[in-house]
């Protein structure tokens, strides 16, 4: 648990993000250096980067946000950064799978992660004390 002003929380999601066309154009090299640009941009954010792992055409990271950060202009950020600094470092293999300046997909995956079990909080809050 941690906290923020006036409030206590632990926020944690799971982000996946795809290249475009599912392009399998990830090195070990580029997935290298795509971790350590999440990782600048999330101290930049105060977001902590609990994991970090990809494959040839996505990425993982899992992600702890505070309440006052909004996911999805941390996301688009993220994508705008990343996509900039990568497509200039590995401009020349890049060039091999786009013709564009692009790297991500416009849709990505977000889901919450971590806790206990929906049923066991619905059962936790069904059985608070309800004054009469």
């Amino acid at each position: 648990m941690k906290s923020h002003y006036h409030c206590v929380y632990d926020i944690k999601y799971h982000l996946v993000l795809v290249t475009k066309y599912r392009n399998k154009c990830f090195t070990s090299e580029i997935l290298d250096s795509l971790q350590d640009i999440c990782k600048k941009q999330c101290e930049k954010w105060s977001i902590e980067l609990i994991e970090f792992w990809g494959e040839s055409d996505h990425i993982h990271l899992m992600l702890g946000l505070n309440p006052t950060i909004e996911p999805a202009k941390f996301i688009n950020s993220l994508k705008t950064v990343t996509s900039r600094l990568i497509r200039k470092q590995y401009a020349e293999h890049l060039k091999n799978y786009y013709w564009k300046p692009v790297l991500w997909s416009r849709a990505y995956c977000l889901l919450t992660a971590g806790g206990a079990p929906l049923e066991v909080i619905k059962e936790y809050i069904q059985n608070q004390n309800r004054p009469t």
